[in-house]
């Protein structure tokens, strides 16, 4: 390989995987966003539940 093709590769390679990485950063942030929120929701189903049962 020639050294202009190399230091080419050493330019172009963060400038592309940059923006990947981004981007999987927002899918994986709103990922965890949304187990997060299911994980609420059902603890707080499970307290009403528990609760509406000691109501009785």
């Amino acid at each position: 390989m020639e050294w202009q093709f190399i230091i080419a590769l050493v330019v172009m390679i963060p400038i592309v995987l940059v923006p990947v990485a981004f981007v999987w950063y927002l899918n994986l942030g709103g990922l965890y966003a949304a187990v997060r929120d299911v994980r609420r929701r059902r603890a707080a189903d499970r307290d009403a539940g528990l609760a509406a049962g000691r109501a009785k």
